[in-house]
């Protein structure tokens, strides 16, 4: 099973399109409203294990407070303002879709952003740090962030927000970091980062699928009746993409070296859109379903972004340094 899972999260860029397909053609035959209460335990299989391979000693790390505060500024000071925009830019008249924006706007990094910036040979440490804090800072700033910008065409559950939040993030973090401390205390920390560490995030990947297809089925009739709508959807989140990708790039070019650099592009351009599902689906029911659709899209564009970025990291930051020769 494990082998399986973890082809699964090495293959994102064709298991989440599979996951779609999977979920239009189930919820094209059968109702697919009875699915709604798998959305909890699939949430719980996604960001627990993701939580218990979480290093939060990376918080006290010294150093790198130029780049985690660059970070943040572009993660929740240009991003919010972008995804607002571009909400009312593309769907000034669908309030769920500029909800869908806002959330994958809000919610910063993932699993997947020390991943990538592995790949792409750059400062893993440094996109640690990030992720930590980008889940930190955007779950406490999601709901006020919400209310602030589309609390007058949208009616924010504030109180619900905040619990699914609490449900989905701090429970499973809680729950994450004591078994992480009950492991290390069985068998040690070197044999923690050695195996269990590795053990768990491809379980995450199921919770992902699973979500995914529940969110396609739950508007399979919708997309079947209108498949040209996925253009509309699609454009506005190329557009997101490519413009964050830039932005970054360019930041990172002008303030940073090659390493930091490539963590910063990672650590603002991939959004937990894992999060921001649960919370679309948990929090904001009919309108959930709907900005659900859009998150789901944003899977495919982000891991394919993410895949050809890697391959220009060296034309646009320069090859990284050889290592030094050693003394004879």
């Amino acid at each position: 099973m494990h082998t399986v899972l973890a082809w699964l999260q090495k293959h994102l860029v064709w298991s989440i399109p599979g996951a779609m397909l999977l979920g239009l053609l189930g919820g094209s035959v059968v109702d697919a409203g009875a699915l709604r209460w798998a959305i909890l335990p699939l949430t719980f299989l996604m960001v627990y294990p993701m939580m218990v391979s979480l290093n939060l000693r990376a918080l006290a790390a010294p150093g790198g407070a130029r780049l985690q505060g660059v970070a943040l500024a572009i993660n929740f000071v240009l991003m919010p303002l972008l995804g607002w925009a571009a909400g009312l830019l593309f769907f000034a008249d669908q309030p769920a879709l500029r909800l869908a924006l806002l959330l994958t706007a809000l919610l910063p990094t993932s699993g997947m952003t020390i991943s990538w910036t592995g790949f792409a040979k750059g400062n893993v440490p440094a996109a640690v740090k990030m992720t930590v804090l980008g889940l930190l800072a955007g779950s406490l700033l999601a709901p006020l962030y919400l209310k602030a910008l589309l609390g007058t065409v949208v009616e924010i559950p504030m109180l619900q927000v905040a619990l699914q939040i609490a449900l989905i993030v701090f429970l499973p973090m809680a729950l994450g970091q004591l078994t992480q401390k009950w492991l290390v205390s069985r068998g040690g920390r070197e044999r923690f980062d050695s195996h269990h560490k590795l053990r768990f995030p491809p379980w995450s990947t199921l919770g992902v699928l699973g979500i995914v297809a529940v969110s396609m089925a739950l508007k399979a009739h919708d997309i079947l009746r209108a498949p040209q709508a996925l253009g509309a959807l699609l454009l506005p989140l190329l557009a997101i993409y490519a413009l964050n990708f830039v932005l970054s790039s360019v930041i990172g070019r002008a303030l940073f070296a090659r390493g930091d650099a490539i963590a910063l592009v990672y650590g603002t351009v991939m959004r937990n859109l894992s999060i921001a599902l649960a919370i679309a689906i948990g929090a904001f029911r009919e309108q959930g379903a709907e900005a659900a659709l859009l998150i789901a899209l944003a899977y495919v564009v982000q891991v394919q972004a993410a895949a050809w970025y890697v391959r220009f990291t060296d034309r646009i930051f320069g090859p990284p340094a050889a290592p030094a020769a050693r003394a004879a």
